[in-house]
């Protein structure tokens, strides 16, 4: 399988672009780089990475992003693999609005199993396309910043930019 890759400068560092065709499949901080090898070998087995400037499109999205236009986030074509679980909470993350927090417990239960707190966190960890798909807005119960596979430095940044954290 050949995948186009772009690495994009963001203000909080290279974010690696993955796309099939027009579809976004990957979207990682760079030093995620084993992570995403590790993922994109479990959906695609055999691939090879081509360089494109902007695949799919998302240099153009990110900057807009990043520049407070929140309409860029809006119809990407996405190919994210994964389970029915997985796709099922990934979904859900996008339905948290832009500008709020939900813990683990909340997105569980948003999604209809209360009792899947683990699985939703480790659904969530996986996710392959960050930012867009965003893991970023699920915090622990207590309010603190947890998990991020980015970091939380870029964590809190997000959700400082997203108007989340106002402190």
């Amino acid at each position: 399988m050949e995948l186009a890759v772009d690495i994009v400068e963001t203000p909080i560092g290279k974010l690696s672009v993955v796309a099939e065709g027009d579809q976004l499949c990957h979207l990682d901080f760079e030093n995620g780089d084993v992570r995403m090898a590790t993922l994109l070998k479990r959906r695609y087995g055999a691939y090879q990475l081509t360089p494109k400037e902007n695949a799919a499109k998302m240099r153009d999205r990110l900057a807009a992003y990043f520049n407070g236009d929140w309409s860029s986030l809006m119809d990407l074509k996405c190919k994210t693999g994964g389970t029915e679980f997985q796709k099922t909470v990934w979904n859900a993350l996008c339905e948290i609005p832009r500008g709020e927090t939900w813990s683990y417990a909340e997105l569980a239960d948003h999604i209809g199993n209360p009792s899947a707190v683990r699985a939703v966190a480790r659904a969530n960890a996986l996710n392959p396309i960050s930012i867009f798909i965003p893991c970023h807005r699920v915090i622990g119960k207590d309010g603190t910043l947890t998990g991020y596979a980015g970091g939380l430095d870029r964590k809190e940044y997000l959700l400082r930019h997203e108007g989340a954290l106002l402190v």
